[in-house]
């Protein structure tokens, strides 16, 4: 196995890389700022630079962190650590002036450092300006490591205290430029990895819709969300190995179905009571499929599903209904719940007393933009057909079997059981209008709310009920269950944040190895978060549009705004026209996000509400 290639900048007086040098499998390469001659002036350094040479270290001199590319022959850079302890410009030199040293510092690293590398920065405390420095300083006058390493595309992977101490022989230097020590007492080593790229090409899917072939373009908020298989039998994501388990321990008290391979992703017709804002509209033609050359520019990147029925139910329940005389429909929706399938195979006759038919798979809700809303997620439908005289003591059993199960799960990773409650529905109040149980409400009667609740948190990660009309004869009912079961996921792993379950980040999969459930450890700490204002004038005479409003925003930020508000409201005196202002939150949970970037989001945002709601921009 190669040597792990460690580069050391700034050095002093070569003692912390003296102290690393002679390691297994490790091959040092020491470098300061200044000539040989001026550092051999420090105490011990001229000891410590014979010691590296001895052991076969590469010492140099004169070697500018900023301009790393020039220092290093190309096969000499694939640096798998660079160590930069207590960097400064020098002398007197304030915040700004060493923020923009660690920025360029960060832009360089990125041209040397290995694809899996660390970049070391260590910092006096208060300097780096995250949570972590106790007490923390105010923003503007901290170094900002975490917001100017990501202008070169790195997030923070983790911090932790420098133990000078512990570092045999060591002995900093440098203050203000001389042979004086910085003060180090609750200093921190800042340590940083590179983030998967932000990038979101345009997708079309090719879809077997009864007897045609049509293809769609995917909504730009779903691109990076569309045919995932996560569920699939070879994914090891922490979503299907919760559903695995919830299975298995409703088999112990139901006959299961799985009955998955029936889906289709694409609904037609209307869905009765449901607002139609919440819903992701998709035109299709068989004639809509990317040219070649389209494809070969990477315009649209095709996603093929397996050749399926489309869920077809009938009129009077208000579910899925064809539009007359057409055979494939010019207009259809991403399917926003799997109940409208349950009840189709109802439709069918396709549901075995007794036995719990589990459906899941993906579904997609516009949604306003919240720490719990999400506008994909996947959902496990569960459908009992009983007879009609033991229905409410069905309900009772699949409510116990359900807690009991997520009760079982999450005591297995956490050690304590989260406190899951059966709620009325009449008694029920639901957080905003963009929730899953407020949706879920929209869609049919609910008898129960399945509440979790863990660490002073909690939410709506389920629903019962009964079919009113969809009796599968006068003897049976129908009892239905739906989970939200990314929610489940992230409360039972301590995820907090349901954009990290449809990371690409690897260092996500590879926390849950096939079949097990951990407690999930970020890898993406204290990222900048920064805040945006947009005001503007509503169209007179219409009803503003804050679900299309906050679309906009996930799809030109790539899902990085996690908070909108609205902070002000006018009504012109004269023209009685209405101007709305809202404060965007942008910050990134697996990402590198800089200012930069953000700020041309704004501007891109700005131009898509002129464009989309026809507002005009204050």
């Amino acid at each position: 196995q190669a040597p792990r290639r460690v580069l050391l900048l700034g050095e002093g007086n070569f003692s912390f890389a003296a102290s690393l040098c002679g390691a297994t499998g490790t091959r040092v390469v020491a470098t300061c700022y200044e000539g040989e001659e001026e550092v051999s002036g420090r105490e011990r350094a001229v000891e410590n630079i014979q010691r590296l040479r001895e052991r076969g270290a590469e010492v140099v001199f004169s070697v500018d962190c900023t301009k790393l590319k020039d220092c290093f022959l190309p096969e000499k850079r694939e640096f798998d650590c660079i160590y930069f302890n207590f960097p400064h410009c020098g002398r007197k030199a304030g915040v700004v002036k060493n923020r923009d040293l660690l920025a360029r510092f960060f832009l360089s690293s990125a041209d040397v450092l290995a694809e899996d590398g660390e970049v070391h920065v260590a910092l006096c405390n208060g300097q780096g300006g995250t949570p972590a420095d106790q007490p923390q300083r105010e923003w503007h006058n901290s170094w900002q490591i975490v917001a100017v390493a990501a202008r070169a595309g790195f997030i923070l992977s983790d911090v932790h205290p420098f133990q000078a101490e512990t570092i045999h022989g060591y002995k900093c230097t440098g203050y203000r430029s001389q042979d004086k020590s910085f003060c180090i007492a609750g200093a921190l080593n800042h340590i940083f990895t590179r983030s998967t790229p932000l990038s979101l090409k345009p997708m079309a899917c090719q879809i077997q819709l009864e007897s045609h072939k049509v293809c769609f373009q995917v909504p730009q908020v779903l691109v990076d969300k569309i045919n995932r298989g996560f569920l699939e039998l070879n994914s090891n994501h922490p979503v299907r190995t919760v559903k695995e388990k919830l299975t298995t321990e409703l088999s112990q008290a139901f006959p299961l179905q799985d009955a998955d391979c029936c889906l289709s992703p694409l609904h037609q017709g209307h869905l009765n009571e449901v607002c139609h804002s919440n819903l992701f509209w998709i035109s299709l033609s068989p004639e809509e499929t990317p040219s070649a050359e389209e494809m070969s520019h990477g315009l649209a990147k095709a996603v093929s599903f397996s050749p399926v029925g489309s869920c077809r139910g009938t009129d009077k329940n208000g579910w899925v209904a064809a539009r007359e005389g057409c055979c494939v429909s010019k207009l259809c929706y991403l399917r926003p719940s799997l109940l409208p399938c349950a009840q189709a195979m109802i439709q069918r006759g396709a549901l075995l007393p007794g036995t719990l038919q589990v459906l899941s798979g993906p579904v997609f809700r516009k949604c306003l933009i919240a720490p719990y809303s999400m506008p994909v997620f996947h959902e496990m439908v569960l459908a009992c057909a009983v007879d009609r005289s033991t229905e409410n003591s069905c309900i009772q059993m699949l409510a116990s079997s359900i807690r009991t199960s997520i009760h079982s799960l999450h005591q297995a990773v956490s050690g304590c059981r989260g406190n899951i409650s059966l709620w009325e529905a009449a008694n029920f109040e639901t957080a905003e209008p963009s929730d899953f149980a407020a949706f879920e409400s929209q869609l049919s009667k609910i008898q129960y709310f399945i509440r979790m609740e863990v660490d002073a948190f909690s939410c709506c990660v389920g629903v019962i009920r009964a079919a009113q009309d969809e009796a599968v004869s006068s003897e049976l009912a129908v009892v239905f269950a739906s989970l939200n079961l990314d929610l489940l996921t992230m409360l039972i792993c301590g995820i907090a944040d349901w954009r990290m379950l449809w990371t690409s980040d690897r260092r996500f999969s590879l926390q849950f190895p096939r079949g097990e459930l951990r407690l999930f450890k970020s890898f993406s700490l204290y990222p900048p978060s920064y805040k945006h204002d947009v005001s503007f004038w509503v169209p007179e005479g219409e009803q503003f549009d804050e679900v299309a409003f906050h679309t906009i925003a996930r799809q030109v930020s790539g899902e990085t705004v996690v908070s909108i508000r609205l902070i002000d409201t006018f009504q012109h005196p004269e023209m009685g026209r209405k101007s709305l202002c809202y404060r965007l939150t942008f910050q990134s949970c697996d990402k590198a996000l800089s200012s930069q970037e953000v700020a041309e989001m704004q501007l891109l945002f700005r131009k898509e509400i002129k464009q989309g709601l026809r507002v005009t921009l204050r």
